[in-house]
């Protein structure tokens, strides 16, 4: 996927615009920091794999398990009160595996000025009910 982000100087870009609105958008709490006051980056990986998790479930048609996380790389911090948006999509789908990419996007508070923070790549396998690997099924249209 081309990555239609426009950069507007100081490491600041705009937001992606080709990958649709965010899976996940939430704000970084006091409650999420590490001793050094910063956004602790298990956070940040814990609304990755929500963000993606999302996105595996909603395309296999039912359970999922995060099968692994390859290449996360952690760019800037983000910091209490930072608006964080999720983008996440798919990449590749296996007989029972789905590969989904995540990008981390920071909004300070009080600016319109954003940044990409973190990204990854997250396998996943699809599960019946049982918890053994299923299929995934075929796309249906829109997905």
């Amino acid at each position: 996927m081309a990555d239609l982000c426009e950069d507007i100087g100081g490491g600041a870009t705009v937001q992606p615009t080709d990958r649709g609105p965010p899976v996940i958008r939430s704000i970084a709490m006091p409650a999420d920091t590490n001793p050094a006051g910063d956004i602790f980056g298990g956070w940040l990986m814990a609304q990755m794999d929500l963000a993606a998790g999302n996105v595996a479930a909603r395309r296999a048609r039912g359970r999922c398990a995060t099968l692994a996380v390859d290449a996360i790389t952690f760019h800037h911090p983000v910091f209490v009160g930072d608006e964080v948006s999720l983008y996440a999509w798919l990449l590749k789908v296996g007989r029972s595996s789905l590969r989904i990419q995540v990008e981390v996007w920071r909004r300070e508070r009080a600016s319109e000025v954003t940044m990409k923070v973190t990204e990854a790549t997250f396998t996943f396998v699809a599960i019946g009910e049982d918890r053994r690997p299923r299929p995934v099924p075929p796309a249906e249209s829109g997905l």
